[in-house]
């Protein structure tokens, strides 16, 4: 580690959770090269990132210039281009009824304006979520949080009106998707006879492919059903798209894979290549009844991060990123099942896209894996590739390498992760 880091680490919050020992001094596209000389092929993306990969040349020149010309301006009190022509570039890949759009910097910020959109349309203040969300740690998304008790400390006294019901987790459930979905949606209509009655709820808030939780998409049947119940019963649906949206999933949206859309959605993460932004996304006649004032922020919508998000959605549509997220994705499955095979510890391969978990298990239980997961990143990162964990009991890889992944490069994440396996099996 350089001088720098040794003086000045120690001083850094420990809140923070360190995953990996290692002072970064740049990146490209998909590797980030340390101070030391080592260089780490990349499939955190930042959690989901930089979907663009690091530093893709057009996002860099729109930050350039942009930077020249405003590097803040304030939506309340002038209308910068950027923001513009972000909502022109959005309106051609969200669905035609999402025709409202807000922004913020950061996902969490985005759920919680996605939440008070709902409450304020509706006149409703419940909300329901699922087993295994991550929606954000601030107070009000950590009482929509349910994949770990960790991520909300001591902080108990939370906002109230959430509600819990389990998500169609087939493997965790030991049910095939079939039975995993009629299971949730039976136990989604009894509490809404049980706990708070429809005409209470102001939103059901859903990950369309569950992240933190497990990186778990769930049965298209569900997602169906989900949306009739919450047609049949005055309810708005809101998706979560912080992590699986701008090409994540191999479209633009998990959503584009159901078939269905929601009143309000979320977004953060992809949607500017590492600048931040976040969005509230829906429909205008929802956001009409948004009293004046009533939401806000002194930074959503930064010019700089909007030139960015500008430049991100030209670049994935222009390289055609998503797909090739399809088929690195394929090929990245295909290749963790034949590890399966070799491994039987390797309980589930699941995904959409580059938004892929491999599921662990110790004697046949996932709730015994997480010191082997957590050495098999060990043994991965020691080789020169990283890569994260997720569940509520840290039982899963997830893979999320950039959206222009070669061929070669994911090849050569699957001798590595390989090679880790046989050390630590």
């Amino acid at each position: 580690m350089t001088q720098l880091y040794d003086q000045n680490f120690p001083h850094m919050s420990p809140v923070w959770g360190r995953i990996f020992p290692i002072e970064a001094e740049r990146a490209e596209g998909s590797y980030i090269y340390a101070t030391d000389g080592r260089k780490y092929l990349d499939f955190t993306c930042g959690i989901g990132v930089t979907n663009t990969g690091h530093c893709h040349p057009k996002v860099v020149e729109a930050v350039r210039q942009q930077a020249g010309l405003f590097l803040h301006a304030q939506a309340n009190i002038v209308i910068h281009q950027p923001m513009l022509q972000l909502i022109e570039e959005l309106r051609t890949i969200v669905p035609p009824s999402i025709d409202g759009f807000f922004f913020s910097n950061s996902g969490a910020e985005a759920v919680e304006g996605a939440v008070k959109l709902a409450r304020a349309a509706t006149g409703k203040q419940a909300v329901i979520v699922f087993t295994g969300s991550f929606h954000g740690r601030t107070a009000g998304t950590m009482a929509l949080t349910t994949s770990k008790t960790g991520y909300k400390g001591v902080a108990q006294l939370l906002p109230s009106g959430v509600y819990v019901t389990p998500y169609p987790y087939a493997y965790k459930l030991g049910m095939t998707e079939g039975q995993a979905s009629d299971y949730a949606l039976n136990a989604l209509e009894e509490l809404l006879v049980s706990q708070i009655a429809p005409h209470d709820v102001a939103a059901i808030l859903i990950e369309p492919v569950l992240g933190e939780g497990g990186y778990v998409p769930p049965p298209a049947a569900f997602m169906k059903n989900l949306r009739e119940i919450c047609d049949k019963n005055g309810i708005l649906l809101i998706f979560d798209e912080v992590q699986s949206g701008f090409g994540r999933t191999g479209k633009w949206f998990a959503q584009d894979h159901y078939g269905i859309v929601p009143d309000i959605m979320t977004v953060a993460k992809g949607i500017a290549s590492g600048q931040p932004l976040s969005g509230v996304f829906s429909r205008l006649d929802l956001m009409k009844k948004w009293p004046v004032g009533s939401h806000g922020g002194t930074y959503g919508g930064n010019a700089v991060a909007m030139a960015a998000g500008v430049a991100t959605v030209r670049a994935m549509r222009d390289e055609k990123m998503l797909e090739n997220a399809i088929a690195r994705g394929a090929q990245l499955q295909t290749g963790l099942r034949k590890l399966q095979e070799e491994y039987p510890q390797i309980g589930d391969v699941r995904g959409l896209g580059l938004m892929i978990g491999s599921e662990f298990e110790v004697d046949g239980k996932y709730q015994k894996a997480k010191g082997l997961v957590k050495n098999i990143v060990k043994a991965a990162e020691d080789r020169g590739l990283l890569l994260l964990s997720c569940g509520t009991y840290d039982s899963t890889v997830r893979w999320i390498p950039p959206l222009n992944v070669t061929e070669n490069q994911v090849n050569d994440a699957l001798k590595i992760f390989g090679e880790s396996l046989k050390q630590v099996l």
